[in-house]
């Protein structure tokens, strides 16, 4: 049996493809659902055609908080070591696989119960690196913890795979990020009829991370240099639930609504937000997921970070922006950072689908039988 468990949009976006190619392979899965995110996630998983979980571990609003963050882990270790039928089914085993996705804290839960539970598990997205456990924080430990925990790695190119000689467990490259399929498949579908598409030249403002938005002299510092940014070219600023939270405690909300030159936006399911981006004439972001978007479509990307995990983009149209000289210098020479779409032919997700299929031909042929 493979089971998926995963908990953010920003998972889901991206197992979204292997989920559609096991569906369309017709492989027994299942879809354990942890509730690290809630908004938006129905309509994702309706956008590309997903099941309901089989199992949703947590049901009441997004964890945005730190407290209610400890709280969600021990109740999900907790389920996992005295619910297991529950959560996995009956039938389970040691042959069993678990995919995991990325470095969130869903993940790193779903790889620690799987392993509790006597499983295999697989870990998606492997192999990336920013070596600095301080930046970002918590996801460069929880990648190496979750290292530990795996015992196959799928990894997104020669480089990620290299980072994990030294761990024990199978690497299996699949030489592109299956966000690669996520950005295709969006972008194939129409942008939803109320979605608002400035006819005017702006950028897209997308800031979520624990290092940004949870250090106060580090958030207060970030909003400064948006409302100097706006200066030079309007922004849409999406904001994540954890965003607003911080936002309200520090009372810019008002602020930043208040500046003619800043719109801000909900967060909008990946087939929206792709739609504006490609509108867009740049992204400011922290996250490494719109880093790797915007290295496909050739977007320019500015990064309000002084490390990323990730390679691609880096020496075409992404720029790490550390302070905030780096940030406006990089908005004056932006079409400096245009460049091609680095759309490949290869899918990913169905390359690891294809090897998830013959693993479980080896463990199990009865159940590829007809």
């Amino acid at each position: 049996m493979i089971h998926v468990i995963l908990g953010t949009k920003a998972q889901l976006i991206k197992m979204a493809p292997i989920m559609i190619e096991l569906q369309e392979k017709q492989l027994e899965w299942r879809f354990i659902f942890t509730g690290q995110h809630q908004q938006t996630i129905d309509s994702l998983r309706s956008d590309f055609g997903l099941k309901n979980p089989d199992v949703t571990l947590h049901q009441h609003k997004d964890i945005t908080g730190m407290f209610s963050m400890l709280l969600w882990m021990l109740k999900l270790i907790s389920m996992g070591i005295f619910f297991k039928s529950w959560v996995w089914g009956k039938n389970t085993g040691p042959d069993d696989i678990v995919l995991v996705h990325g470095d969130t804290f869903s993940t790193l839960i779903g790889a620690l119960i799987a392993r509790l539970a006597g499983m295999k598990v697989a870990h998606v997205e492997s192999g990336l690196r920013s070596f600095n456990l301080r930046n970002p924080f918590p996801e460069e430990l929880t990648r190496l913890l979750v290292f530990r925990l795996s015992h196959i790695y799928f990894a997104p190119g020669d480089w990620a795979e290299k980072n994990l000689e030294k761990f024990s467990g199978q690497s299996v490259n699949t030489q592109q990020n299956t966000l690669l399929d996520s950005v295709k498949y969006s972008l194939s579908q129409p942008a939803s009829d109320d979605l608002s598409i400035p006819n005017y030249k702006y950028a897209l403002v997308s800031l979520h991370r624990f290092e940004n938005i949870f250090d106060s002299e580090r958030f207060i510092e970030l909003i400064h240099w948006l409302e100097v940014a706006a200066k030079k070219i309007p922004l849409l600023f999406i904001l994540h639930p954890p965003t607003v939270k911080q936002l309200e405690k520090f009372q810019l909300t008002e602020r930043l609504g208040n500046n003619p030159n800043i719109e801000l936006r909900p967060r909008y399911t990946h087939r929206d937000f792709l739609h504006l981006l490609t509108h867009a004439e740049l992204l400011i972001s922290d996250g490494g997921s719109n880093q790797e978007e915007c290295s496909y479509l050739g977007k320019p990307c500015l990064l309000a970070r002084n490390h990323t995990e990730r390679q691609e983009g880096l020496t075409t149209n992404v720029r790490l922006c550390g302070n905030m000289q780096q940030l406006i210098r990089c908005i004056d020479n932006i079409e400096k950072l245009q460049s091609p779409d680095q759309f490949s032919q290869d899918s990913p997700s169905a390359y690891i689908v294809s090897w998830l299929a013959r693993y479980v031909a080896a463990v199990d042929p009865e159940s590829c039988q007809p």
